[in-house]
């Protein structure tokens, strides 16, 4: 297993976060992200397909082995044809789930990621069929939620993520503040607050980057984290990465000029 360092992806003209129709819930071929990402100008993009284990759902939305060595050939045969235009990389942004830890590891050791975006999307609801979508904004989904007690969910999120660096030997921290995006009522406490400033020290410790995701300007007007979570990451001395977390490929790249 390896990674490439951080600081090398620390441009407004890196994507560092990039789906293709690989995952299930995003539009668009790899070598259709390629080419929008020329005509956005940018130098160097990270392809971050999603790799998730033991998660019960209706719909799968991350890949399979099989879709993954789909996914290396294709990459690498697009990095050959447009080596002279802009580097590509292939990374996977690893959905943690602390009851699948060893097997989660087992494939991600067992294959060279230029990134490994570390990220907790899904949780366990005892009493539920299905383990509950921190992100979605399926309309039954965000019905649920209001069921739910979203500030001990988040809180169960951060305690995750703080597992998942430790056990995952990652190079980016994803999204940090997305779960519940699409809930107005859902805010952050100062209980929250410090929860995070705990587990950004634990990043910082081991060299992990911070997304900076810009799909929050289209959602809520601030990115992904918020600007408070930014100032607290800055004084860890943690390094930002740029990622457009696109699903579409006319969305890479998106907003990243804000942040010149």
């Amino acid at each position: 297993m390896k990674y490439l360092g951080s600081s090398r992806y620390s441009s407004i003209y890196c994507d560092t976060h990039i789906h293709t129709r690989l995952c299930g819930h995003a539009l668009g071929e790899m070598e259709e992200y390629v080419l929008a990402s020329l005509k956005r100008g940018l130098m160097h993009i990270v392809f971050l397909e999603h790799m998730e284990e033991g998660i019960i759902t209706p719909k799968t939305s991350w890949l399979s082995e099989k879709d993954f060595d789909y996914y290396f050939e294709e990459g690498r045969r697009l990095q050959e044809k447009y080596r002279d235009k802009i580097e590509i990389g292939l990374g996977v942004e690893c959905g943690y789930n602390p009851d699948c830890k060893d097997v989660l590891l087992e494939r991600i050791n067992s294959r060279n990621w230029d990134l490994i975006g570390i990220s907790c999307h899904f949780q366990k609801i005892e009493g539920d069929q299905y383990h509950f979508n921190l992100l979605s904004k399926n309309p039954d989904t965000l019905k649920r939620a209001v069921q739910l007690d979203t500030a001990a969910l988040f809180s169960k999120y951060l305690d995750t993520l703080l597992e998942a660096i430790d056990v995952i030997n990652g190079s980016m921290l994803c999204h940090l503040d997305a779960p519940f995006r699409w809930l107005p009522s859902h805010t952050l406490s100062n209980h929250h607050y410090q929860k995070i400033d705990h587990l950004l020290g634990r990043a910082a410790a081991k060299n992990l980057a911070l997304e900076i995701n810009t799909s929050g300007i289209a959602i809520r007007n601030e990115a992904f984290p918020n600007k408070r979570i930014l100032e607290m990451a800055s004084k860890h001395q943690m390094t930002f990465q740029l990622g457009s977390d696109a699903h579409k490929p006319e969305d890479v790249g998106n907003h990243f000029k804000l942040f010149s």
